[in-house]
């Protein structure tokens, strides 16, 4: 038989078939990690939602003492090193500004929030009344649909629910009950709260000292990652609300002390109460605007001059927010895309059900955002021409700093 030399065999496929069956396992892999990504967020939202009344509480006086830390310790250094007694005494300072507040402060904007829940409805009428006299078309479009026989159906069924609504009265009591069961616990929560926070501000210790120790079973690299991403973790949630409370404070005086200046009904609580909302990014600009532009318009005396200072006030106060409270405060922006944040939060406010996921949506972000650097420059970079130089891996390069919250 005729010798065959290694020339006469032929590859089963050849360099453009094996590259597109890489692509093809490559996008594959891709797709299921990200579908197993998004099954453990579910899976986190849904633990987190079913032990929530339990989490939260842990969580906020955790969050509040990593905030409170620096106070903490400074009062210290002036008590001689006496942790307790320094605690006490911001416990005391606390107790006594609750209580000016609750003297001077909360009966004025109680006032005006009892009375802005009272003119709602004249605020509807009005608006109404306004729709139909400058812009008649739309009462005439909405008697066209309403004679419509699909929209004339469901209106009908809806008078028939509402005839129905006194036989559901015994089911609302029920839920009425259950409702008020929910108030009382979630006040019950709310009162264990000090009690977390006063143990949490007596301990001196680094929250991550000591978590290598707990990880035995990881290369010594690898858990230098783990404690390294832990641990901004930590300091962007803790930077985040703590810049974005102070900001907000002083963002919501300035929009009470315009909206006041302006003439705008009701001025002190929704600008304080619009700074509070600034802690989600954008939600209390939106609500603002939806708030108060039909009520510089509708208000007595109201009309386009009072608008118009309305949207000066929310100019001026968004440029100092932008270009002095951020950058002095925070030291610089989480470095998202602004159509990036509005995409996080709506990410992370569907994957953790309630007010919670839009709240973390930044820190969140931010921190996956660092965690993808430390991949790329640490793994995907340096790791993967190691390995592909079949050599030792060389020294593993410093983690990347965290994005700034």
């Amino acid at each position: 038989m005729p010798a065959t030399g290694p020339d006469d065999h032929r590859a089963l496929l050849s360099a453009g078939q094996r590259r597109l069956i890489g692509n093809a396992l490559t996008l594959f892999a891709c797709t299921g990690a990200a579908v197993l990504l998004v099954l453990i967020l579910m899976s986190i939202g849904r633990l987190l939602g079913a032990f929530s009344g339990v989490l939260w509480p842990v969580a906020i006086a955790g969050v509040m003492a990593l905030i409170l830390r620096p106070a903490v310790d400074a009062v210290e250094k002036r008590m001689r090193g006496r942790r307790a007694p320094a605690v006490a005494v911001l416990y005391a300072l606390f107790a006594v500004l609750l209580a000016v507040a609750l003297v001077l402060i909360v009966p004025p904007l109680a006032g005006q929030l009892l009375d802005f829940i009272a003119y709602l409805p004249d605020l509807w009428m009005q608006g109404v009344d306004y729709i139909r006299r400058h812009s008649p078309e739309w009462p005439a479009l909405i008697e066209r649909l309403r004679a419509t026989p699909a929209v004339a159906n469901a209106l009908d069924l809806l008078q028939d629910g509402l005839g129905r609504l006194p036989a559901l009265i015994v089911p609302s009591l029920k839920v009425f009950s259950a409702g008020v069961f929910s108030v009382i616990s979630f006040a019950t929560h709310f009162a264990v709260v000090p009690v977390y926070l006063f143990f949490f501000m007596l301990s001196r210790a680094d929250p991550v000292h000591g978590l290598s120790r707990h990880l035995p079973f990881l290369k010594p690299s690898l858990r230098d990652d783990v404690v390294f991403l832990v641990r901004e973790f930590i300091n962007i949630v803790v930077s985040f609300f703590r810049g974005q409370f102070l900001i907000g404070i002083i963002m919501g005086a300035l929009l009470a002390i315009g909206f006041t200046v302006a003439g705008l009904r009701f001025g002190l609580i929704i600008g304080l109460a619009l700074g509070i909302l600034n802690i989600v990014p954008y939600l209390g600009t939106i609500i603002g605007l939806a708030v108060t532009v039909p009520l510089a318009v509708l208000q007595p005396g109201g009309g386009a001059g009072l608008l118009a200072l309305v949207l000066l006030v929310y100019v001026i106060v968004q440029c100092i927010e932008g270009w002095f409270l951020t950058p002095k405060i925070m030291g610089g922006r989480t470095g998202l895309h602004p159509a990036m944040i509005i995409f996080a939060i709506f990410f992370w406010g569907t994957a953790f059900p309630g007010i919670i996921g839009m709240v973390l949506a930044v820190p969140l972000t931010a921190f996956f955002a660092t965690f993808w650097r430390l991949l790329n420059r640490k793994y995907f970079t340096n790791g993967g021409r190691a390995a592909a130089g079949g050599g030792h891996a060389q020294p593993a390069p410093q983690p990347p700093p965290a994005a700034a919250p």
